[in-house]
């Protein structure tokens, strides 16, 4: 019998071998990679911005749940958590950077940055709590109400001197800064040593800027004008809405917005309706004949003052005659009310039922001109044709 052939084996070609050799190369290759001291430094500093950044949000999200039953300290933590996920990992940076060894690339500038980093966001934690203060105090003293003077004049300091701070704060922040460029700390040594002329001239050219700041102090401590007083400034009519670290806004009473630097109120006369109480007295003046009767004129005011009690506020009720000419008198109508818009709408009210009264009971005392004929004959003939004149 004739044995089957055999199955002769082919040769594999060795790429396998080949293979396995490369990627043991690249292994050693990437592991000689991530031992080198930039990679691990690197992979460190990854670390502690991942952890020190979940470890801000945590303790952001504990403090608020611990200091939720307290107004400052939960206000306070609010704006604080978000400066704080940058500061804890900033921190931690600053510590590995420290301990790095000298002679890492780019080690001088990436400390320089995380440096100025830091600082930029102490000054961001700085005005945060300084805010902070300034919603705390707001919130507790609301102007929303009908007797508000004290919460007015608490808020006008509050952002006054909060404005202020804020400002110095960042300018320490800014000068933090600048001081850790060393050029720039010589300069100003240099401009602080030879100051003259140089100091003399900055400080005419800043002069509207320390002095508005300079008059926003004043403002806070004395208190001229507080959020939402009544003024007449520039012969205009409207309310305080903002006050700025270095100008009012004044809301006038057709919605138009007059913008004051903070100067004016130290340096010119203006007119706060509101200074001490929001009640004011007004007047109504007009014009009538010699004849009419005061009495019936006094009941008629009292009788309309009597029908607006959310207008009047019963304290000043008077009706006089304040001057004359040779044709009529004029008369004089002092009415109070709460507030000057109330007043405004009384004064409009009384003015045209009076004028109205006038016409309806006694149209023959309205401002009339009279004047004598005399006849061809010499002898004088009186006129009764009276020409009115429109009453203010």
């Amino acid at each position: 019998m004739v044995s089957p052939p055999r199955a002769v084996p082919i040769a594999q070609p060795a790429t396998t071998d080949v293979a396995s050799q490369n990627g043991d190369c690249m292994n050693r290759e990437w592991a000689a990679l991530l031992l080198t001291p930039e990679i691990q430094l690197l992979l460190r500093a990854s670390a502690a911005v991942l952890i020190l950044g979940l470890l801000a949000k945590l303790i952001g999200i504990v403090l608020a749940r611990i200091t939720s039953r307290f107004s400052y300290l939960h206000q306070m933590a609010t704006n604080l958590s978000h400066p704080l996920l940058y500061l804890l990992p900033l921190l931690g940076l600053q510590t590995i950077w420290l301990g790095a060894p000298e002679h890492t690339p780019f080690l001088g500038g990436i400390q320089h940055l995380t440096s100025l980093a830091t600082i930029a966001v102490i000054t961001w934690i700085g005005i945060r709590a300084v805010q902070s203060v300034q919603k705390t105090i707001v919130a507790h003293n609301p102007v929303d109400v009908s007797d508000n003077l004290r919460a007015r004049r608490i808020q006008t300091q509050t952002r006054l001197l909060v404005r202020t701070m804020s400002f110095f704060v960042l300018l320490f922040g800014v000068a933090s800064m600048l001081t850790t460029f060393p050029a720039v700390r010589q300069v100003g040594t240099g401009l602080l040593a030879s100051a003259g002329l140089a100091g003399l001239a900055v400080g005419f050219a800043a002069k509207p800027v320390l002095g508005n700041i300079i008059a926003g102090l004043q403002i806070a401590i004395t208190q001229p004008i507080r959020i939402d007083d009544v003024v007449i400034v520039e012969n205009e009519w409207g309310r305080v809405e903002e006050i700025t670290g270095t100008y009012v806004v004044v809301r006038i009473w057709d919605d138009r917005r007059l913008v004051v630097p903070l100067q004016y109120f130290i340096e010119q006369p203006f007119q706060n309706w509101t200074r001490h109480t929001s009640s004011i007295t007004g007047s109504v003046f007009f014009w009538a004949d010699y004849g009419i009767p005061l009495q019936p004129l006094r009941e008629e005011l009292d009788r309309l003052l009597e029908k607006v009690p959310q207008l009047w506020d019963g304290r000043v009720k008077v009706l006089q005659v304040t001057d004359t000419t040779d044709k009529v008198i004029q008369l004089r109508v002092l009415a109070s009310s709460a507030n000057s818009g109330a007043n405004w709408d009384l004064r409009c009210y009384l003015r045209e039922n009076l004028i109205g009264f006038i016409s309806r009971d006694y149209p023959e005392h309205l401002p009339q001109i009279r004047a004598t004929l005399e006849s061809t004959t010499g002898e004088p003939q009186s006129t009764s044709r009276p020409q009115h004149s429109p009453s203010v």
